[in-house]
């Protein structure tokens, strides 16, 4: 089969497109045939060598994909009621990143493959496992967000940001929304935002205050390097900002945190328990079936221009989830 390989920690052209073994599943695996897999800018970090947990070289990158299982162990008719030919998304292979998503073919365990319902296309598949994770334990694991509060969405034209606007929406919260370019404030709007701000104003946090009455009670902060002082100027007494993500260092002044009894929370998935991530899951797909949750697919790019996937998902116009097609 077809697959990215990384032999050496560095720049995007590390990843070469290489023929490699098909994978064979043993007892308890499950083997998936690949028609989209989900570029996120973690991917990116560990292609760097920039990450606290890096696979042993070479290795094929990617967490997130969806497709068709191919084949279960020798042994089974099915693992954990998945057959061949059923439909599904993946959230993790075997080995960890050592045979990941980036390829034609992907080898689970059951655990790390999940239903994927008739309505949602493989694209969209391969754009659940890390960003609707994310959201939902940024909202209600780590942000405790309850009906009637305001949350505020950094980057809501991004892959985290479309899923957090969906399930803050279909929680009963009211939704606050950023993004740095027309296309992408038209997007938060179309997704269902009550208000949509562009952080590139330089005024846009008063815009926000304004709106916001006794201030803002959840937010939801993807550069907090950028973010995090004026998250806490803006957050109302007792707010919490879960941080997703961050790309440097910052000064803050802890008082800013206690003068509003604020939380300041930040997470990685890679330390969620099993427990954890099946709750997720299993949110993930009912608030699909029930909920209306749909990913929104920016571009579809072929395999072997993964190079160019991740210089893309870095860039700064967030729209949708970046898709490699084998």
């Amino acid at each position: 089969m077809k697959a990215i390989r990384v032999h050496q920690f560095g720049d995007p052209s590390v990843m070469k497109l290489e023929d490699v073994p098909d994978p064979v599943p043993a007892s308890g695996q499950i083997l998936v045939k690949v028609k989209a897999a989900g570029v996120n800018p973690v991917d990116t970090y560990i292609r760097a060598g920039q990450y606290a947990a890096l696979p042993p070289l070479p290795y094929t990158p990617g967490a997130d994909g969806a497709g068709i299982i191919e084949a279960v162990g020798p042994s089974d008719t099915s693992v954990n009621g998945f057959a061949p030919g059923d439909r599904v998304y993946i959230g993790g292979t075997v080995a960890g990143r050592a045979y990941g998503s980036y390829a034609e073919k992907a080898l689970c365990v059951a655990d790390q493959v999940h239903q994927l319902p008739k309505e949602i296309s493989f694209a969209q598949g391969a754009a659940l496992n890390v960003p609707y994770i994310t959201a939902w334990r940024a909202l209600f694991e780590k942000g405790h967000a309850q009906a009637g509060e305001t949350v505020l969405i950094h980057g809501a034209s991004g892959a985290v940001g479309v899923a957090a606007t969906q399930m803050a929406l279909a929680a009963g919260l009211r939704v606050f929304g950023t993004a740095g370019s027309d296309r992408g404030r038209a997007l938060a709007k179309e997704q269902g935002a009550h208000e949509v701000f562009d952080h590139t104003a330089a005024d846009y946090q008063k815009q926000i205050t304004a709106k916001a009455g006794a201030g803002i009670d959840l937010v939801i902060e993807m550069l907090a390097n950028v973010n995090l002082v004026r998250d806490l100027e803006m957050i109302a007494l007792r707010g919490r900002v879960v941080i997703v993500g961050n790309r440097g260092s910052i000064e803050l002044n802890p008082r800013a945190i206690m003068g509003k009894d604020a939380s300041v929370t930040g997470f990685t998935n890679w330390n969620a328990t099993p427990k954890e991530l099946a709750i997720a899951h299993a949110a993930i797909i009912a608030g699909m079936e029930r909920c209306g949750y749909k990913p929104e697919v920016g571009k579809e790019i072929p395999l072997g221009d993964a190079p160019k996937a991740h210089e893309a998902v870095m860039k700064p116009g967030a729209y949708g989830k970046l898709v490699l097609v084998p």
